[in-house]
């Protein structure tokens, strides 16, 4: 017998038929033999409507009020589905992020998971129960109401499989895997049959939508194996697991492009000690996230600090930066939200050099012009122009030839997938 924690996104359940198929699937799992979680996000685009609703109260809404308006998309998705398992003759109960024991911190709109009491779970499962929990919420220290943030869901599948010891956290979405770029730009695009937690940080964190970031560092801190599949098919889908070396490893996983952050720009400040802290230290007690930071060379004790940050956050950030500029003696601010973030990621880069040179080249080669550059052992990225994103994406994906020479990793007999159909004696998960 397995333990499954299973998370469906919003597609997955965007009405009454596919939450119907949903607890199909779900059933089915059930029958096997295994014992079953579900995490379930809002139905289809019940939370930017709830969003757009909230806006048409206030253009600044409360931040608690907006976290109580926003959990109701999860605690309907959560109660229709355990209706239509109960329908199929199975037992099932729902539970909100605070009765499933998600504890998080004291920040709206964006909280962190602290602790998971999953007790009330637990029971139900050994009750032989489906247990079904709404996602993206959970309850603060303080007993408030709070939601992790857009994707938060997945967030909650991961710390829900940790805390249960699930043999896996099956993330059902719109897609098949993890491709090596976007099916939608680059048609071609291959899927992955493994890639790991590093890598996918690296793509999460460079705008691939498949898994959110903060759910992967929880499945890499609590080594919770995550296999990403269509809630629409029941191929195999692409498994995030520890890096091992009995794998094949490709040079390249993949490429991400993100158009959701503008760049900002304090130029000619002073160059000198605490300048940087005095700037994004009240970027920080104002909750925006900045990502890049690249400060331009000295000349005459002035410099120029850029520095990306999600476009949601700058209205946000527009009377901070105002303050920030005053308070350090700079000559001012601009903000472009025009650009675009184009990453190739791949643990196989740590011993192939060259690998830079030849992403620079498949950019020069389009007429693409690279305005800031950023490396990690793994990862190189460039912004770029906004309305090349897709045309930089196709040209670079040529350049690798990701299209024809993808190397898949070889399933071991004792892998994630040699496992579990061990466990479950099948030739597959359901």
């Amino acid at each position: 017998m397995a333990l499954i924690v299973q998370k469906y996104g919003g597609t997955s359940v965007g009405d009454a038929e596919r939450i119907k198929r949903v607890a199909r699937r779900i059933v089915d799992s059930a029958a096997a033999g295994n014992q079953v979680c579900v995490v379930v996000s809002a139905m289809g685009d019940t939370t930017d409507d709830l969003f757009a609703l909230a806006e048409q109260i206030t253009s600044t809404p409360h931040g608690r009020e907006m976290d109580m308006l926003l959990t109701a998309g999860e605690r309907i998705s959560m109660a229709l589905l355990s209706m239509a398992i109960i329908a199929l003759g199975r037992e099932a109960v729902s539970f909100t992020g605070s009765q499933a024991g998600i504890i998080t911190d004291t920040s709206h709109g964006r909280a962190r998971i602290v602790e998971v009491k999953a007790r009330r779970v637990k029971e139900a499962i050994e009750e032989g129960r489906i247990a079904i929990v709404a996602g993206f919420q959970g309850v603060s220290t303080d007993l408030d109401v709070t939601t992790l943030g857009r994707g938060g869901s997945d967030t909650t599948a991961v710390a829900l499989a940790a805390a249960l010891g699930a043999d896996v956290c099956e993330i059902y979405t719109d897609v098949e895997g993890v491709f090596t770029a976007d099916p939608r730009v680059v048609a071609e695009a291959k899927k992955l049959h493994a890639v790991s937690y590093e890598e996918m940080l690296e793509l999460s964190a460079s705008g691939a939508k498949v898994l959110m970031l903060r759910s992967v560092e929880f499945a890499r801190n609590h080594r919770v194996r995550i296999h990403v599949r269509s809630s629409f098919t029941l191929d195999d889908g692409t498994w995030v697991t520890e890096e091992d070396e009995r794998m094949e490893q490709a040079i390249i996983s993949g490429i991400a492009h993100d158009t959701s952050e503008a760049r900002v720009t304090i130029y000619d400040l002073p160059d000198s000690p605490g300048v940087a802290a005095r700037v994004f230290r009240p970027l920080a007690d104002e909750g925006v996230n900045v990502d890049w930071i690249v400060q331009n060379f000295s000349e005459e004790g002035r410099t120029d600090i850029s520095f990306t940050l999600p476009k949601e956050d700058i209205r946000r950030a527009e009377p901070v930066l105002a303050s920030i500029v005053d308070n350090v003696g700079a000559a001012g601010v601009r903000t472009d939200p025009d650009i675009a973030k184009v990453s190739l990621i791949g643990a196989g880069m740590k011993t192939h050099p060259g690998v830079a040179a030849s992403m620079f080249d498949a950019l020069a080669e389009a007429g693409i012009n690279i305005e800031v550059i950023s490396t990690s052992s793994i990862r190189v990225s460039c912004v770029i122009r906004a309305f090349e994103v897709e045309r930089a994406v196709k040209a670079i994906h040529d350049k690798f030839s990701l299209s024809d020479e993808v190397v898949f990793r070889e399933e071991h007999p004792d892998t994630v997938t040699g496992q579990l159909r061990a466990i479950r004696g099948d030739g597959g998960l359901s």
